[in-house]
């Protein structure tokens, strides 16, 4: 991974507006009750040619990642797995999973929003510089960080409070049956 060289060849400007494309898709996810994330394949001319969102919940199955999804549907668009040249925008930094999978599918460059230190591929040490010999993945931190920060903050506290409406209800109840008894 070149992190030396955090830009990508569109620019930061680009970048940006490419990554309010990922924000999108990751207002889909929250709507749909889903972690916000969002993530989008841009080709080497600046096409969009994949796009999707977390589908962890509604797919049933860890592997519906945003990043993994959208590069599903950049290779079902391309007629290939190999992305070379393409680069990959996601609002939150990919885990080791989707990192591998960008890797494997031979992605020129990441771009992503919020650090993720709970989950993030920075964390994983055991994630080879080299995957294969032409190896040179860049990537670019902190395109839109705010944004997805906000996003991710949004949605966890809507999480806590519709847990904690679910547990004073029943600590309610709690109370009522053991007056009552």
């Amino acid at each position: 991974m070149d992190t030396k060289n955090n830009i990508s060849p569109f620019g930061p400007e680009q970048d940006m507006l490419y990554m309010e494309l990922a924000l999108a898709q990751a207002q889909k996810a929250f709507d749909a009750n889903e972690v916000p994330v969002g993530a989008v394949v841009v080709d080497e001319s600046g096409e969009v040619i994949g796009q999707s969102y977390n589908q962890v919940e509604c797919l049933s199955t860890q592997r519906a990642h945003a990043e993994m999804l959208a590069l599903e549907q950049a290779s079902t668009q391309l007629g290939d797995w190999r992305l070379d040249d393409y680069w990959v925008y996601v609002t939150l930094e990919p885990c080791s999973m989707c990192m591998h999978y960008m890797k494997l599918s031979r992605v020129k460059g990441i771009v992503f929003g919020a650090d993720s230190p709970l989950f993030g591929y920075r964390l994983d040490k055991n994630i080879p510089i080299s995957v294969y010999k032409r190896d040179t993945v860049r990537v670019v931190p902190g395109v839109g960080a705010e944004k997805s920060v906000n996003l991710l903050k949004q949605f966890f506290h809507k999480k806590r409070a519709c847990s904690d409406k679910r547990n004073r209800k029943g600590e309610t109840t709690l109370t009522r049956s053991q007056a009552g008894a």
